[in-house]
């Protein structure tokens, strides 16, 4: 294959693929060095960064994606017009424990948060921003959760070594997550307040059995639990 050629060929892959590509798969297909192919990905993304153009090429819940820039946000959600994506307060602050903390139970997130995570739990598991990983091996076996790759992909994140700090975000002002939120459509910035997901009637033991049901997910395996994955990420920085 003429070397000339692989960085229109990488460009076409990454177009016409539905998600983040990962670099393992674009050098199964060129059948190149896995270095040279990582090369001509940096060398493109430098590429694009210097150029003022409305996309971008960046590195994404494990693979390459071309992105829209921030800044033309706005725009973008003009030509969308429908907001349906917002999460209310009480989401992200449960995306935040769950992503930050994973694996976890439900009863350790009502514990952080006080409140009960039934409904919550439900709309991002239906928005595919977390996933059930498994079930604890302790009496009961609840379930346990942890973020998706769609997280990674919404938040534009490399992996969740990428995630900032809890001090980092700590130290951004409301202003600031506001605006990282509303640019990844997570919070609709025209709208005050995004409506509480409704919680249930139903106790933790009964909503789980509803959760796994429409998952299609009632015998799940043991989960992998990998506490220090945790804390690494928080105390890092």
């Amino acid at each position: 294959m003429e070397n000339q050629r692989l960085p229109a060929i990488i460009e076409a892959l990454i177009f016409a693929a539905e998600a983040p590509l990962p670099l393992e798969k674009i050098r199964e297909i060129l059948d190149v060095p896995k270095k040279e192919v990582q090369g001509i990905l940096e060398q493109l993304r430098a590429d694009y960064a210097k150029q003022e153009r409305g996309f971008t090429l960046v590195e994404v819940a494990e693979g390459w994606q071309f992105r829209t820039r921030p800044e033309y946000a706005p725009w973008i959600r003009k030509m969308k017009k429908a907001k349906t994506f917002a999460l209310s307060q009480p989401a992200l602050e449960t995306l935040a424990v769950i992503a930050y903390k994973q694996p976890i139970m439900r009863s350790e997130i009502e514990k952080i948060r006080g409140v009960d995570s039934g409904g919550v739990l439900r709309t991002l598991l239906e928005k595919k921003l977390i996933k059930i990983l498994g079930r604890k091996d302790i009496p009961g076996r609840p379930l346990v959760y942890g973020t998706s790759r769609h997280f990674l992909e919404t938040f534009g994140l490399k992996d969740l070594t990428s995630l900032p700090t809890i001090k980092e975000m700590e130290s951004l002002g409301a202003g600031e997550r506001e605006k990282i939120l509303s640019t990844n459509g997570l919070i609709d910035p025209d709208q005050e307040n995004v409506p509480e997901e409704a919680g249930n009637d139903l106790g933790p033991q009964e909503t789980e059995r509803e959760l796994t049901k429409e998952e299609g997910k009632e015998n799940l395996p043991e989960a992998k639990t990998n506490e220090q994955s945790s804390e690494n990420i928080e105390n890092s920085g």
